[in-house]
C-alpha cells in the first residue's frame, strides 16, 4: 500500500506538469484566459499553461476566409438588382491587441459572419439605391470601392480586414433584361447604319476625287499636247521659211525666177490634197489663171509679213 502511494506521488506531479503543455497549430493563435479573464496569447508550436488555472479560450485562425453572398437591391428607378459576390477577409494582423478583439467581439464565428454579411449587403444596397438601373452594370468597381471605404472602419474595430470583394454576377428581372437586350440591339443597328452611311460617303467622295483628278490629268495632258502640237507647227513653219529663203537666195544667185518655188509648192499642195484627202471635197482652181491668181495672193501675203 505504501508503494502505491509513493508511486502516485511520483506520477501525479508528472501528469500535472504534462497537462500544462499545449500545442498551437500553424496559422492559429491561442487566446489564454484565467478565471474567465484574458491573460495572454500563445503562438504556433508547443506552449505551456498553468494547469487547471489557465485555459485556452479560443484558437484564432489568421488564414484568409471567404464567403459567397447572394442578395437583392433596388435602384432609384425601382428596378430589382440581384447580386452574386464573393467576400474575402482575414484577421488584420497577429498583434496581441488585434487577437484580443477577434476573440471577444463576437460570441461565435456565426455571429461574426452574420454581422459581416449584413454590413456588406447594407452598403451595396445603399449605393444601388442612388443609381439608375441603366448605370449599375458599369459601376462594379465603384461599388467595390464604396463598400471598402465604409466597411473597413467597422472591420478594423472587429480586428478583421476586407481583402477583396468580387461582384461575380449582376442580373435584373426578366422583363428588364429583355428591354435591355432590345436597347442594345437597336443601338447596334443604329451604329451599323451610321457606319454604312459613313462608308458610302467615303466611297462616293473618293470616287468623285478620283474622277476629278482624272479630268484634271486629262485636261493637263490635252493642254500639253496642244502646246507641243503648236510648237511643232511653229518649228515646221520656221524650217519651211528657212528652206524657202535659202532656195530663193540660191535661185537669185543663179539668175532663176523665184516663182518656180511657189509653183512647186502649189503642185505639192495639190498632190497632198489628192493623196490624204480621205474623200473630202476640196475645190481648187486647177487652171493656169487660177494658179496665177493664187500665186499672186501668196506673194502679196508674204510681202505684207515682211513689211
Amino acid at each position: 500500500m505504501d508503494n502505491i502511494f509513493q508511486l502516485l506521488w511520483v506520477i501525479l506531479p508528472i501528469l500535472f506538469l504534462l497537462s500544462g503543455f499545449v500545442t498551437i497549430n500553424q496559422a492559429f493563435v491561442g487566446v489564454v484566459t484565467m478565471f474567465g479573464k484574458y491573460r495572454r496569447v500563445m503562438r504556433p508550436g508547443l506552449n505551456f499553461k498553468i494547469p487547471f488555472l489557465e485555459q485556452v479560450y479560443k484558437k484564432v485562425s489568421i488564414q484568409n476566409r471567404s464567403v459567397e453572398l447572394e442578395f437583392q437591391a433596388v435602384t432609384i428607378d425601382q428596378a430589382n438588382v440581384y447580386f452574386k459576390s464573393m467576400l474575402l477577409y482575414s484577421v488584420q494582423n497577429e498583434n496581441e491587441e488585434t487577437i484580443q478583439k477577434v476573440a471577444f467581439k463576437f460570441i461565435s464565428d456565426r455571429d461574426l459572419m452574420q454581422a459581416l454579411v449584413r454590413t456588406i449587403e447594407g452598403n451595396i444596397r445603399a449605393f444601388v439605391a442612388t443609381r439608375r438601373q441603366s448605370e449599375i452594370l458599369g459601376l462594379r468597381r465603384d461599388i467595390v470601392e464604396f463598400v471598402k471605404q465604409h466597411v473597413d472602419a467597422s472591420l478594423e474595430d472587429w480586428g478583421y480586414h476586407l481583402q477583396d470583394l468580387q461582384i461575380n454576377d449582376i442580373t435584373f428581372d426578366q422583363v428588364i433584361m429583355d428591354s435591355m437586350s432590345k436597347v442594345v440591339a437597336s443601338n447596334n443597328l443604329k451604329a451599323a447604319a451610321e457606319n454604312e452611311g459613313q462608308a458610302l460617303l467615303i466611297t462616293k467622295t473618293k470616287a468623285a476625287e478620283a474622277e476629278g483628278n482624272a479630268i484634271k490629268i486629262s485636261a493637263e495632258a490635252e493642254r500639253l499636247a496642244a502646246q507641243l502640237r503648236g510648237q511643232g507647227v511653229a518649228l515646221f513653219r520656221e524650217e519651211v521659211a528657212k528652206g524657202m529663203s535659202t532656195a530663193a537666195t540660191e535661185m537669185k544667185q543663179a539668175n532663176l525666177d523665184t516663182n518656180v518655188i511657189l509653183f512647186s509648192m502649189w503642185v505639192e499642195a495639190i498632190k497632198n490634197f489628192a493623196e490624204y484627202g480621205k474623200g473630202n471635197v476640196i475645190f481648187l482652181e486647177g487652171g493656169s489663171d487660177g494658179m496665177e491668181r493664187t500665186m499672186k495672193q501668196i506673194i502679196g501675203m508674204m510681202q505684207l509679213k515682211t513689211q
